[in-house]
């Protein structure tokens, strides 16, 4: 629906990685990951923040065995900028680290 539906071009390079329901169902917390620096990703947000009633009019429409349809929040999900992140990291630790081991060869 993100993909194909929605005409935001913000929106584009989004997926929704997680989602929390509320007991009642009334409200939904969708975390969102998106490519890009920081001010990109949260321009994602906020265009999935603007398209809202439009997300929840086509739920309304494709599970209607819902009483009422999930008020929509979403959230920036950092997890993924984070795996990156540490994954740069040890990479550069590995990379000094091989550096500076000098292997001695007996003769």
């Amino acid at each position: 629906m993100m993909l194909t539906e929605i005409k935001d071009p913000r929106v584009r390079l989004a997926s929704i990685s997680r989602v929390r329901v509320s007991p009642d169902l009334r409200e939904a917390w969708l975390a969102v990951s998106a490519l890009g620096d920081d001010p990109d990703r949260q321009k994602v947000v906020d265009g999935l923040g603007h398209a809202e009633g439009y997300l929840r009019a086509q739920l309304g429409r494709r599970l209607e065995n819902l009483r009422s349809v999930p008020r929509l929040h979403f959230e920036l999900d950092e997890s993924i900028a984070y795996s990156v992140r540490v994954s740069t990291l040890l990479r550069d630790l590995a990379g000094e680290g091989a550096a500076e081991v000098v292997v001695e060869v007996p003769e």
